[in-house]
């Protein structure tokens, strides 16, 4: 990929930060977005705008063909059953949220049990215990090694008969960890089981093929992959949508409406209550567009090679400690760290001087940071844009923040494990 050139296609990227070029390393949080994305929400709402599906006039005709359009592209993207099995949602956690809903209520019961991993996001944690909280059901867990790998020992331990989901990120947010995401489907398959992947974190980043994954249900959100904010995807397979009861009740999910009844629409539509994102809709259209013309396998081969640099660039900060998967290859785009005692938000604020912005905190991961026996960490987080230029700067701030705080190097017992030579079921 010609970096500078797609670089040009970002016009926030020319923006200057505290007096400074802005590095903007927060990708995992959200992407910036392309000049083509902004000219398509712009063009929507000057040339088309209009309700989608409820017209028969010019306006709403054009809007549905774009709304209808964005979700074929996004069936194309990640190779799912049809058009019909991606729904609209607003983010990856009302994605994670209405399979809770629409599918845990009616099917899990007294006993069941639900497997989650501890490197999960709330999002993909907080339903599934309210969910068995309701329903008498067991949460049970694949546990984090302290390479930022998870057990996998655990997973032919844990699940069992009574399994009926298996809930798993594709990719930490937090540590960047790439899960291996086709043995958890062969043991969810093994027991009769559903598996659900997060993969937020994955289909901006890598080539995903729902296919290949051998998942039920993949959500993922449009703002992380160059789209607008308040569009999420979920897709799952047309049998199971059809058996599951709607999210949402209200306008064009429905059928047919009587004062005590009514029955619903056909998919996706049936979870697709009121009305939806329909200019952001079009406009991650336009998003998957410009991803498709750059190729993932170029994006995942640009973020490794980047990451691989960083990763060498950081090691030789004193002080330093990474988390994760130290080979390029285990991990996404993402290097999450902490530099002596100084706290994350600290380390953020030195490094905004620098018109380097990063994320600082538990980054929704509560449980895996208490794993790590740490209260947050420094998250970097590149994209395509992203260059190895700017990680010399983001390392050079790094080091302008440790002689700042007089940072000397951790005890070897604050340092993670190596990763293990045994690469399980990878």
């Amino acid at each position: 990929m010609d970096i500078d050139k797609i670089r040009k296609d970002f016009p926030i990227l020319s923006r200057r930060v505290r007096g400074k070029p802005l590095v903007y390393l927060d990708n995992a949080a959200t992407s910036q977005k392309p000049r083509a994305v902004i000219e398509a929400l712009s063009n929507f709402y000057e040339n088309t705008n209009a309700n989608v599906h409820r017209g028969i006039h010019t306006l709403s005709e054009e809007a549905t063909a774009l709304y209808e359009e964005a979700r074929k592209k996004v069936a194309r993207f990640v190779h799912a059953p049809s058009p019909e099995s991606v729904i609209f949602t607003r983010n990856t956690t009302e994605s994670i949220n209405l399979v809770a809903h629409a599918w845990g209520r009616k099917f899990i019961n007294p006993g069941d049990e639900i497997l989650l991993t501890g490197m999960e996001h709330h999002s993909n944690l907080v339903p599934w215990q309210i969910l068995a909280q309701e329903k008498g059901a067991v949460l049970k867990f694949v546990e984090v090694r302290p390479d930022g790998t998870l057990n996998l020992e655990d997973l032919d331990r844990n699940a069992g008969p009574r399994t009926k989901l298996i809930a798993v990120t594709h990719v930490s947010n937090a540590i960047g960890t790439i899960n291996p995401i086709r043995r958890f489907a062969q043991v969810a398959k093994s027991l009769g089981a559903l598996l659900l992947v997060d993969a937020a974190q994955s289909v901006p980043h890598i080539p995903v093929d729902m296919r290949v994954l051998g998942c039920d249900f993949l959500a993922f959100s449009a703002h992380k992959m160059m789209g607008p904010t308040g569009v999420g995807v979920l897709i799952a397979h047309e049998e199971m949508l059809e058996k599951m009861s709607p999210f949402l009740g209200g306008g064009d999910m429905i059928r047919e409406v009587w004062l005590e009844k009514a029955t619903w629409n056909e998919l996706p539509y049936k979870f697709e209550a009121g009305t939806p994102n329909f200019a952001g809709v079009a406009a991650f259209g336009a998003a998957l567009d410009y991803l498709q013309g750059l190729g993932m396998d170029n994006v995942r081969a640009h973020e490794q090679e980047l990451i691989g640099y960083a990763l060498k660039s950081l090691l030789q900060i004193e002080g330093i400690t990474i988390y994760g998967p130290m080979d390029s290859a285990q991990r996404s785009g993402v290097v999450s760290f902490n530099l002596g005692t100084i706290h994350p938000h600290d380390l953020g604020t030195v490094l905004d001087e620098d018109g380097i912005a990063v994320r600082a905190g538990h980054h929704c991961c509560q449980p895996l940071m208490r794993r790590l026996g740490i209260n947050g960490t420094t998250r970097a987080s590149v994209y395509v844009y992203n260059t190895k230029e700017e990680i010399d700067k983001f390392a050079k701030s790094l080091d302008r923040a440790r002689t700042l705080f007089g940072v000397c190097a951790p005890s070897p017992t604050d340092r993670p494990a190596k990763p293990s030579a045994k690469k399980e079921g990878r």
